[in-house]
């Protein structure tokens, strides 16, 4: 069974806006703990933002590249999670991925997941 499918990426022009979607089977949304990383080519995977899918609080947790213009949110009756990307700029450009990781786990938020999906796509040109 596919664990995470991500969907909504696509090419942008800088200032414009893209939502990606993170559909989990259960056995990854019920770890409690749900992000996306992007790469870019000849870039190291990059944390970029998470929430906890078990606990009563949705608050979202950014790297500091993205604060203020992205936001995570999760739907548990669909067991999605989805990053909502607004300003994009160039630098923005990656393969997103959507990962699942324990809510128990600690350390580095990019140290903390253990399964991914297989990505998708944004493309901002200036």
């Amino acid at each position: 069974q596919v664990q995470l499918v991500e969907s909504g990426g696509g090419s942008v022009q800088a200032g414009e806006s893209l939502r990606l979607s993170c559909a989990a089977a259960t056995a990854s949304y019920s770890r409690g703990l749900i992000g996306w990383f992007r790469q870019a080519p000849g870039q190291e995977r990059e944390w970029v933002a998470g929430i906890y899918t078990t606990r009563p609080d949705t608050t979202g947790y950014y790297a500091d590249s993205v604060r203020g213009r992205f936001t995570i949110s999760r739907d548990n009756s669909k067991q999605t999670v989805s990053l909502q990307m607004n300003n994009l700029k160039p630098e923005d450009s990656a393969m997103y991925y959507c990962a699942a990781g324990s809510q128990y786990s600690a350390g580095d938020w990019s140290s903390r997941f253990s399964r991914w999906g297989q990505g998708t796509q944004v493309t901002v040109s200036p």
